[in-house]
């Protein structure tokens, strides 16, 4: 494997771990916040971002490349209103697929066909999270100042439940 293309993997695990720290934030603040449904949702997207660690982990062990795992930073953002936790989680999803774009751009360059083809179900994926990201600020923004709406809506949120990824290694 190429030496970028091997660090941009490794590097990864951590951007993921540190992905699943920053969701649990958010679900902390929605939990202190007594909205248990939207800290539900942060929950599973921090799952998500645990499993999606060890997803890259794994590819990276098949390829019989070494792990090096670094300290994974603590979320530093402090929220003043609920709108601002969905956008900041938008933002990093944009940040996150920048991340994916690199490494599988990385592989392309030296023609790392087995890494592009795992990368692709991350591209998806990231697709899917600026979606869920994008939906969830648009309901906010349509109800997120009627109390009743946002109960609703948080009730909605609450219904979330956790499905693995599918991704065969």
């Amino acid at each position: 494997m190429d030496k970028k293309v091997h660090e941009l993997l490794n590097q990864q695990i951590n951007k993921e771990l540190y992905s699943a720290y920053l969701y649990l934030d958010f679900s902390n603040y929605f939990e202190a916040a007594g909205l248990d449904g939207f800290a539900n949702w942060y929950m599973i997207q921090a799952q998500e971002e645990r499993d999606h660690a060890i997803l890259f982990y794994t590819y990276l062990q098949n390829e019989n490349m070494p792990v090096t795992l670094d300290a994974i930073a603590k979320p530093d953002q402090v929220f003043t209103c609920n709108m601002d936790v969905l956008k900041a989680g938008l933002e990093h999803e944009k940040y996150v697929t920048s991340l994916i774009n690199d490494i599988y751009g990385a592989a392309y360059d030296v023609r790392d066909f087995r890494t592009m083809q795992f990368l692709d179900w991350f591209v998806k994926e990231q697709g899917e999270e600026e979606t869920n990201a994008n939906d969830l600020i648009s309901k906010m923004e349509l109800f997120g100042s009627d109390p009743k709406s946002l109960y609703m809506l948080n009730q909605e949120l609450a219904g979330r439940v956790y499905n693995p990824p599918s991704l065969v290694l």
